[in-house]
């Protein structure tokens, strides 16, 4: 992207260089939520005043219905999902829960439920526990430690016949280094076929390349404040077998329906404002008039942007020395990792990583501190590190905040 497209892109976005607390900053903390859309900080603000509920005879009632509808229509477009439903819910991670219980509880009482040491706490510990409620051994398989991730072969090795429920993580939240899902979910299927995948694909929602129909999964959730929405709801889909799993639904209540309760209108409009910006963004780097182009067009220009300027930062930009080149820096998952999905997590040898944090807030870029817990041990630990500095990015970042984050980590490291 030109300077004058990032200029565009950044004008559509809440907060985009100034925090209200801190003031002017750098925000490299989009893993742990991206900026907000304009449009969705005013559609939230909307919908906060309707009193209407969903399912009445009355005017107001209508419009949230087609609302919802639209944007269920949206999504369907936008990650190519002809078959299938999609519904809300608190969070990603208790939809994961819930699609991975429902997996686990509507399969037969034995058998594999199979992961990776790779993912998040919401996939493996829904599946550790889950697992040996419905009688079934939890199996993971081993990341590279190197590299980040985990591939379609390390799974081959793994996957049994008996396997019943797999998960895969689209993007690590620590490493920043995507999998190739429908790999993956071909070495599963070639050795069990009937077996139930869910995909983890919050982190790598935001980097706009979501595609269902060639993954062959069952169910994929996402947060939808990490893809330019708002917090407070996580999204679903899931496929048409999975549908039909017995699972908590009111009795003589809708056949097939998933969701509990009356949902957020307003969180459903959030994601209509959010296909409307991708469409635009495709917009801008395709003459195809057809919408599912125009997705699949912003994808590849957010990817090749977000590369550019993970590039810049390992490898430098101007007169400055990239993080490879500078002493003591250590780059998770390598220097030159194609899997790289806009996240470079480092640490200096000889420096608490909390404090490298601490010392790039005071320059005005926030990133953040992810430490050998629950969250990032399993990342962490088999590299012999109590903690890292995860500095990442998404398209509207521009290479001028690239530049000023290799200024601050070079007088740091000196």
């Amino acid at each position: 992207m030109n300077e004058e497209m990032i200029n565009q892109v950044r004008s559509r976005f809440a907060q985009v260089d100034a925090c209200p607390q801190q003031g002017p900053r750098v925000f490299f903390e989009n893993a742990g939520g991206a900026l907000t859309l304009n449009s969705v900080v005013d559609t939230s603000r909307t919908y906060a005043a309707i009193p209407d509920n969903q399912g009445r005879d009355n005017a107001g009632s209508h419009e949230l219905v087609r609302v919802i509808t639209k944007a269920k229509d949206d999504m369907r477009v936008f990650m190519n999902a002809p078959d299938g439903q999609f519904f809300v819910g608190e969070s990603g991670t208790e939809l994961l829960f819930r699609v991975i219980m429902n997996a686990c509880l509507g399969t037969a009482h034995d058998g594999i439920v199979l992961g990776s040491t790779v993912e998040h706490p919401a996939t493996r510990s829904a599946c550790h526990r889950w697992s040996r409620i419905s009688g079934k051994t939890h199996r993971l398989v081993a990341h590279d430690d190197a590299l980040g991730l985990v591939t379609a072969e390390d799974y081959a090795a793994q996957v049994t016949p008996d396997t019943r429920v797999a998960t895969i993580l689209h993007t690590s939240p620590v490493t920043g280094m995507g999998m190739d899902v429908a790999a993956i979910s071909g070495a599963i299927r070639a050795v069990a076929p009937d077996c139930i995948i869910i995909v983890d694909g919050i982190q790598h929602a935001a980097h706009g390349q979501i595609d269902l129909t060639s993954y062959d999964v069952d169910g994929y959730v996402i947060s939808p404040y990490k893809m330019f929405s708002r917090h407070g709801y996580g999204l679903a889909w899931i496929s048409d077998r999975m549908t039909a799993i017995e699972h908590d639904s009111l009795v003589g209540g809708p056949e097939g329906n998933w969701e509990l309760g009356t949902r957020d209108t307003g969180a459903y409009a959030t994601l209509s404002d959010v296909t409307d910006y991708l469409e635009w963004l495709g917009t801008q780097v395709t003459e195809s008039t057809d919408r599912r182009e125009r997705f699949k067009a912003a994808g590849a220009a957010i990817h090749a942007h977000e590369k550019s300027l993970t590039d810049a930062m390992i490898h430098g930009t101007g007169n400055l020395p990239g993080l490879a080149s500078m002493p003591r820096v250590k780059i998770i998952g390598g220097i030159d990792n194609p899997a790289r999905e806009g996240l470079v997590s480092l640490y200096v040898e000889g420096m608490n990583p909390a404090d490298v944090v601490t010392d790039l807030n005071k320059e005005g870029i926030r990133t953040h501190l992810r430490k050998a817990d629950h969250y990032s041990g399993n990342i962490l630990d088999p590299l012999g590190l109590d903690g890292c500095v995860r500095v990442s990015m998404c398209h509207y970042n521009s290479l001028h905040e690239v530049a000023h984050f290799l200024a601050a980590m070079k007088s740091i490291v000196e």
